[in-house]
Parts: C-alpha cells; structure tokens; sequence
C-alpha cells in the first residue's frame, strides 16, 4: 500500500511540473534574454549569480525546515493520514508551487525586492508598511519556534534508545554534528572563494564530509552538553552573526549541503517505502474535532500541516536571498515550482514516518523524534539493525539540520526587511536590524521557558500561511495590473485567506480566553488579533486599488 501510495505521489508531481509549471512559466513569459537582479546588482555579497543546482540546492534547504515534518505528523496524529495525504497533494500543486514560483518571479522582474516593497509599489506606502509589519511579526514565530524546537533537539534522550548501553550522549551528539556541519560549510565557502575548485569535486568531497560529521558528533558528543534555553541564546548569536557575513561564506555552501542532507533523507525514505515490507499501522481518518477551539479539520488541519503543502515563509526566501541569486530567467521554474514539489515529497516521507508507527509506540513522543526514529529505522535496511544507535541519532540531526538552515536564513530575511523599512544601507544599520529582529525571540527564549514551539505552532501555522495569502494577493494585484491571467493565484489566495483568517480569529479567541494576566497566552492573542487586522487592511487597500485599476481601463477604452 505504501508502494503504491508513494508511486501514484511521485507522478502525480512530476504531472504536475511539467503541465501545470509549464502553463505557468508560460504565463511568466520568462525570457533568458533578460538580465537578471544578480548580474545587474552583483555586489559579491547578496546579488551573487548561481548556477542552477547549486541554487535549488541551497534554496531547498532553506525551505525545508520542520513545518513540513512536524506539520504532516501533527496532523495524522490529529485526523489521521488521509486527509493530510489529500491536503499535501493537492496544495503543494495548486497553491504553494504557484506562491514560490509567483514570489520568485515577481520579485527577479522587481529588481528582487521584497514581496513588502512589491506590495507597496502596487497598493501604496501604506499598504507596504502593513505588509512589512505582518511579514516580521510572522518571522518572529518562525524564529521562536524554530530555535526552541533545535534547541530541544540538542538536549533530547530519544525515546527508543532507552535501556541501551551507550557510549555517548545522543542530544549532545546531535549537537556537536549540527556545530561541525556548520563548520564544514564555511570552510567550504573559504575554499571555494579563495581556490575556485569546480563544482563536482567540491561535492564529492564536502557532502560526504558533511556525513561524517555525524559519526564524529557521536564520539564527542560530551563536550556538548548544555541546557536548552542555553542552546536557543546560542544559536541566535549564531543567526545574528551568520545574518550579517556574505551569502558564499555560509549560507550558499551550507544551503547546498544542507540540500544532499535533504536527498539523502529522501533516499532512506524511498527505500524504506519500498524495501522496509513497512505496514501502515495509523488510521486513515480519526476524526473530524480533536477537541477544544483548535481541534476541528477544518480549517486547523490546512495550518497545521503548514511548509508541506504552502509556506508565505517560502515567498519571503523567494524574495529575499534566492532572487538575488538566479541566473536566469528559466532558472525560476525549476528552483520556484519544483523546489515546493521537493517539499512536498519531503512532507510524504515525514508523514510515512508516522503511518508505519503502532499508536502505542509514539504516545507522547515529539514530531522530531518520531521523524528522526522513522529515518533512523530506513538506515538500518542499509547499514543492520545493529547500528540502531547510530543511524536514530543521524535521523535526529538531519530534522535538526533542516531547521538550522532556516533560522539564519530568517534572520536575515528580518535583517532586509528592517533595513528596507528604514532606509539603513550601511554596515551599521545592519547590525542594528539584525539585533532588533533577534531581540524578540531571545524574550521568549529566555521568560517563555523549554518547549514554548509548542504553544507557539499552532500561530505559526496561522500566519504563515496568512502570509502566503497576502504575498498571492500582491502577486494578482502586479498580475492584473500587467493585463495577465489571475485566475492561477486569485483563487487559490481566496481559499488560503479563508482559512487562516478563520484560524486566526479562534486562536485569538482561545488565547486571550485562557490568558491570566501578561503571560505567552496573552502575547499569542494579541499577535492573533494584529495579523488579523493587518491582513484585512491589505485586502481592503487591494479591492480599492482593482477597483481604480478597472475604472482607469473602462476611462481609456471610452476614449
């Protein structure tokens, strides 16, 4: 069953690129002919030229965090695996495919501005800022929820390595492998900067270097024991320094690492779906209300899946690192669409994670460590089930990997955001933004406590996906005032706004109900309550700004 589920998923999206992304890019009118933001602007430090796969590489890992992991395993756990199945397949084609490569292509024919700067230019100043204010509050959840979920990587026992005879600490050996893989991919940088090797022999002796790291972290995973608020301050001075230092010094090489880390779990996962004899032990529907303000399918299950079917987080990559990066026109395409179709296979295997466990045997257990157990289980079909130990922690820090390559991507994204805000075009202003937008999330770190992602998810998932369907409202704005097709990225911003305004508005019912004075519930539904407001003033600021469109052509023809 498995086989064939997986089989009928693959088509499905390979269909999907070539038909539908076609009519897309035809729809673009992408044309190599023009030159793009990254030749034009080069500076050597953000507007750098890449070569395609290295960029779809670097772009996919930065998209690939843990939305589509825990999401899909949060949910089957919720309504069972079909109906995230459903939602997966159908909303990485119709609506985050058609974000990212909207996003993309939108921002390269903006000289890569930002969706906010795009917004601005089509519904004016005011709309702009709203956007601008929305997209940094969405990027302080990301943040939040992001470090503390890593952090918690780092201190973790995983559960199914419980009563074994260990030589070495499996949360301290993550982090130790997450720290080395770090390392390795700025000498990597400094490597290709300064010695320019090509391309295939980089690869072939960094990616399995970045392998190997994670047998060494096994072996010094003592020297790694710190407490979880401790990793989280940790790993945002690491965002805030890694934030400011040129994209080929760590975010181009450790993207593109970060992308074989992704392949190779791919791998395991297809030849544990293929080869594993794995049986589907999860129900396919549970039911249609977990329980409480947040727990009916519709519309929690759609932000509660979140990156594995549509991410605004993605738009914000499209537009602010990756678009200062394409070569070409018809590059969009393939590191656009099919970067979210990867992301969705992604969502696949983390969902058949979860489909292969017995119930009692996950109970309890965090999104992480059923992915990393469910990886680590592939592993052992290749290297014995003797290597357990081994292969569970690699399964954990390659969920860890996925959502430390985000967090300095985030970080910078808020970095750009401040500084387009503000006008702060030196090196200074860069500091300072940078120390603003890590500023927040250091707060939550330090007064929320351990395991705050938890309470913060949920918001996450909200105005995520909320930003996905403002920056699709841009996108049909800047559409339809280019006399394009809009149909595309209309409905499925219609459909997407539903949603998430409809979560919004119980979350923010929920939290402030439940808040017994200034505590993170009281935070949760104020944030709750602003993107709401944000969002309808940019819906509003789009129907005036159609509406004086529509009438300026009805002028125009009259004449």
């Amino acid at each position: 069953m498995l086989a064939l589920l997986a089989i009928g998923f693959i088509l499905f999206l390979l269909a999907a690129y070539r038909l539908y992304g076609g009519w897309i890019a035809r729809q673009f009118s992408l044309d190599d002919a023009n030159v793009t933001p990254a030749h034009r602007l080069n500076d050597g430090i953000d507007f750098v030229p890449t070569r395609r796969f290295y960029l779809f590489a670097q772009h996919f890992s930065a998209i690939a965090a843990a939305g589509p992991i825990a999401g899909p395993i949060i949910a089957c756990q919720g309504w069972g695996w079909l109906p995230s199945l459903v939602w997966i397949s159908l909303g990485v084609v119709l609506i985050g495919a058609v974000h990212d490569f909207g996003s993309l292509t939108a921002s390269v024919r903006h000289e890569a501005r930002s969706i906010a700067e795009i917004t601005r230019e089509h519904l004016g100043k005011r709309a702009g800022l709203a956007m601008m204010a929305f997209i940094w509050i969405a990027l302080i959840y990301v943040i939040v929820a992001f470090a503390d979920i890593t952090a918690a990587s780092f201190t973790t026992t995983i559960d199914e390595l419980q009563g074994l005879e260990l030589d070495f600490n499996p949360g301290g050996a993550v982090a130790a492998a997450s720290v080395l893989y770090l390392l390795l991919a700025v000498v990597m940088g400094l490597v290709q900067r300064v010695f320019g090797p090509p391309l295939w022999l980089v690869t072939l002796v960094f990616v399995p270097a970045s392998l190997a790291v994670a047998w060494l972290g096994t072996h010094v995973s003592h020297l790694f024991l710190l407490d979880g608020v401790t990793w989280g301050l940790l790993i945002l001075i690491y965002c805030g320094v890694a934030s400011l230092i040129p994209v080929w010094a760590l975010l181009q090489p450790r993207g593109y690492l970060g992308g074989f880390i992704l392949f190779i779990a791919l791998g395991l996962g297809i030849v544990g779906i293929f080869f594993g004899g794995y049986e589907v032990h999860a129900p396919a529907v549970t039911t249609w209300d977990t329980g409480g303000m947040t727990g009916t399918l519709f519309p929690f299950l759609f932000v509660t899946i979140a990156c594995g079917a549509c991410s605004g987080f993605h738009g914000l990559v499209c537009s602010g690192t990756t678009c200062k990066q394409i070569d070409r026109e018809s590059h969009m395409k393939p590191v656009g669409f099919g970067g979210m179709l990867a992301e969705g296979f992604v969502a696949l295997i983390a969902l058949v994670t979860i489909m292969i466990a017995l119930p009692d045997e996950i109970a309890g257990l965090k999104p992480g460590t059923i992915y990393g157990n469910g990886i680590g289980q592939f592993l052992t079909l290749l290297i014995g089930k003797e290597n357990l130990p081994f292969a569970i922690t690699f399964g954990a820090m390659a969920f860890s990997t996925f959502v430390f390559d985000t967090l300095d991507v985030c970080t910078r994204l808020g970095r750009y955001l401040l500084q387009e805000l503000f006008g702060w075009r030196t090196k200074s202003g860069a500091v300072v933004a940078t120390l603003i937008t890590i500023a927040a999330p250091s707060y939550f770190l330090l007064f929320a406590g351990e395991g705050t992602w938890v309470q913060f998810w949920t918001l996450f998932g909200s105005s995520n996906q909320l930003l996905a369907a403002l920056s699709l409202l841009a996108i049909t704005i800047w559409l339809y005032r280019s006399r394009r097709r809009i149909w595309f990225t209309m409905f499925p911003m219609l459909f997407v706004l539903t949603m998430t305004l409809w979560s919004l508005i119980s979350l923010t019912i929920s939290h402030l109900t439940a808040s017994r004075g200034p505590d993170v519930q009281l935070v949760n539904g104020l944030a709750a309550a602003a993107l709401i407001l944000l969002a309808l003033y940019l819906v509003v600021q789009a129907l005036r700004k159609g509406r004086e469109e529509q009438l300026g052509r009805q002028t125009m023809e009259a004449v």
